[in-house]
């Protein structure tokens, strides 16, 4: 059996490596046009000729979200498809407000590692790592000019646990990073999972499953609710 080189193998590593995660742009850049017709990988780019410099200014961070909902939070997501000027550069932002108590639950986002800073307040925050690493969870409180970072694709959480409303800013390593809230998703999802794999996957009783999906179905209801988080 013969051996791969280990420039050759390297090579190899760090080629699939750079193919996952957002392409490198071809041009300055290319603000974002919707065409309804067509599904690509990504945004149309706006004829260069017509961008203009409000095409790089995003003014959605300026006032606080509203906290006033279940979980206590806000989040302000700048993606593309709220920040054109975004396509192609493989960074985004978001703003989260929190209220004494608010939360941010647990979620993931598929496409992009999150790197949070704590603009004011007193927040704990965590991710738990994958099966491979037996689900180990790191956490940690943060205090204003604090920096933590949230690992591509791992299941992690922001709680305000000061008695003051708490401010962060969260950049993203895609234009698109997505985001699965995993309460929403497992018990939310439209149509429902079985209660048969729900209630062996948790281990707990068809009552509960049932009385779960029943909290976020009545949660899809209401419209002035379901935007809270990620909207």
């Amino acid at each position: 059996m013969k051996f791969l080189p280990i420039s050759l193998l390297i090579l190899a590593l760090a080629t699939a490596t750079a193919f996952a995660y957002d392409p490198s742009p071809l041009q300055d850049f290319c603000v974002a046009i919707n065409d309804p017709k067509v599904f690509v990988n990504g945004k149309f780019c706006k004829d260069p000729k017509q961008v203009t410099a409000e095409d790089f200014l995003f003014k959605g961070f300026r006032y606080p979200g509203n906290t006033a909902n279940p979980l206590g939070s806000k989040v302000t997501p700048a993606f593309v498809d709220q920040f054109p000027g975004l396509n192609t550069l493989g960074i985004s932002m978001a703003r989260i407000d929190f209220a004494p108590g608010g939360l941010n639950p647990p979620h993931t986002h598929p496409r992009g590692t999150e790197i949070l800073v704590v603009a004011e307040g007193t927040l704990l925050v965590g991710f738990v790592t994958s099966n491979q690493l037996n689900n180990t969870f790191f956490t940690k409180v943060l205090y204003k000019g604090d920096v933590f970072v949230f690992p591509i694709g791992l299941i992690h959480f922001q709680l305000n646990i000061g008695k003051t409303p708490a401010l962060a800013f969260a950049a993203l390593s895609s234009q698109n990073p997505g985001v699965i809230t995993i309460a929403n998703a497992v018990f939310g999802s439209k149509p429902p999972i079985s209660a048969d794999v729900l209630t062996k996957a948790f281990q707990v009783d068809k009552k509960v499953v049932d009385y779960l999906q029943a909290q976020f179905c009545n949660l899809r209801d209401m419209r002035h609710v379901i935007n809270y988080v990620w909207n």
